[in-house]
């Protein structure tokens, strides 16, 4: 697969492109609960442990996983503090800081339409 030109748009429906691999990352809840996390803290740093706090549900690994992927694509910045044990901080770039409208969009949209959803879901059980 060869990447894109430089500022060129992705096709959603050609396999090899790489925007599928990005929707998958970008699209988790996982993602979604981060970028809202660290939104909220504005340009304040968030520690590892209190992401991991306020994402209930959410292990060590995962957390992890998903911050990863988020520094790897330009979305979050990482700090170390070289103390024993390590401060891990985390804020949004101004790229993760744009994600955050659409996410919010999409957040807001499964809270308003979940009712409906259930009920579509316990008509397709009887």
């Amino acid at each position: 697969m060869t990447p894109s030109p430089k500022g060129a748009r992705g096709d959603l429906f050609d396999p090899a492109c790489p925007t599928r691999k990005l929707l998958d990352r970008i699209g988790t809840k996982w993602t979604s609960m981060v970028v809202k996390v660290l939104a909220e803290a504005g340009p304040d740093e968030v520690r590892f442990a209190e992401l991991q706090r306020r994402m209930p549900g959410v292990s060590q690994k995962m957390l992890s996983v998903t911050l990863q992927s988020l520094t790897r694509d330009g979305l979050v910045e990482r700090r170390v503090e070289p103390t024993v044990p390590p401060r891990v901080h985390y804020r949004l770039t101004g790229l993760g800081h744009s994600l955050e409208v659409p996410l919010a969009a999409l957040r807001s949209w499964a809270e308003e339409n979940m009712p409906a959803i259930d009920r579509a879901n316990a008509t397709a059980r009887e």
